[in-house]
């Protein structure tokens, strides 16, 4: 049992089913965040505050005015700076909460690095906007025992489930295997209101505090739905998982064995594409800051580089994944990479 030497914890400390045990088990756990966008930052801020000892932040994206509607731990500075959004928002949490330990992991989450990335912790957090991700997550969940929280919003209405391989059905039994390819609503197509990010994102990070203290009778064990507009809240419980399911059943973790290199195109608020090489690279950003210079103006730091070209923005980041902003067609995406960055 820690001993507290500040009231910092003490209100969180009086709730009986937390308690001083409880607030230990907290500051001993791990967990990671995959997507520090709207969902993401909400959590991360619950959790840091908390007390969770050991938080990382994992994103692939920069800041944009757009963001700042919903994305709470951001402002226009960062957004006028196009600042890494895993970086920003570990600068803002190390000044809510500097006992706990922030790593960031300025990555696009793949088949490549998701067991690096996501194996070693307690609890994997969903804040991301799609269902190819959510399947990796899933994967190496199941793979490694590990529990992890799902969540999505749009427009007024959003869902979440805490999953437990080996106690509940995972993913593939919920929703079938991946064939998620287009036709859901996002936030590009309906556009997404605060309060629903932080009702589900609250409800992400209760089951997260019930799991990580102990107290897993009081999880949910359900799929739950809200719409905060329509003032809708039904929750369907847990059945039993699917004897016949590829995943946490036969083991066969299809995601991490889908070894593609995909564009991923229109990140959630505007027109951008991103471009991954092959392989991960190592790339000097002061060199290629030298190079670009005559194109157009350059900012870069040890993170990210970003140079405009006018009409179109590249962001690229130190293992050669690029952000080409401003456009809407692969082809171009991949033609504007090719000739400015060369790999």
């Amino acid at each position: 049992m820690i001993t507290l030497n500040h009231d910092r914890y003490s209100r969180q400390v009086l709730f009986r089913p937390i308690g001083e045990d409880g607030q230990a088990m907290l500051h001993r756990a791990r967990v990671a965040i995959v997507g520090m966008g709207a969902l993401g930052t909400v959590s991360a801020t619950q959790l840091v505050r908390a007390g969770v000892g050991f938080v990382r932040l994992i994103d692939r994206d920069i800041i944009e005015p757009s963001n700042l509607q919903r994305q709470s731990l951001y402002d226009e500075a960062d957004a006028a700076r196009g600042r890494a959004k895993a970086e920003a928002a570990a600068d803002k949490l190390r000044q809510a909460n500097r006992d706990v330990e922030i790593e960031v992991a300025i990555a696009d989450v793949h088949w490549r690095n998701a067991e690096r990335l996501l194996s070693d912790v307690d609890v994997i957090v969903d804040g991301t906007d799609n269902f190819q991700v959510r399947y990796l997550i899933n994967d190496v969940a199941v793979k490694h025992q590990i529990a992890w929280s799902y969540g999505g919003a749009v427009s007024s209405y959003g869902t979440t489930a805490f999953i437990r391989p080996g106690e509940t059905p995972c993913l593939v039994c919920l929703f079938g295997p991946n064939t998620h390819s287009g036709g859901q609503d996002t936030c590009d197509t309906v556009g997404v209101i605060a309060p629903v990010v932080s009702m589900i994102a609250s409800l992400q990070v209760a089951e997260i505090f019930k799991y990580l203290t102990g107290n897993v009778d009081a999880l949910a064990n359900a799929i739950t739905y809200v719409d905060v507009w329509k003032n809708e809240f039904r929750s369907v419980q847990f059945g039993q998982a699917k004897a016949a399911c590829p995943c946490c059943q036969q083991h066969e973790y299809v995601a991490l064995a889908t070894r593609t290199n995909d564009l991923t195109v229109s990140l959630c608020g505007r027109q951008t594409i991103q471009v991954r090489p092959a392989a991960s690279l190592l790339v000097s950003l002061s060199q290629m800051a030298a190079r670009l210079s005559s194109f157009g103006e350059v900012r870069h730091n040890e993170n990210l580089l970003r140079c405009d070209f006018g009409n179109v923005q590249i962001t690229l980041f130190a293992d050669g994944r690029a952000l080409i902003h401003g456009v809407d067609n692969e082809v171009e995406a991949r033609s504007l990479y090719a000739r400015y960055i060369g790999m």
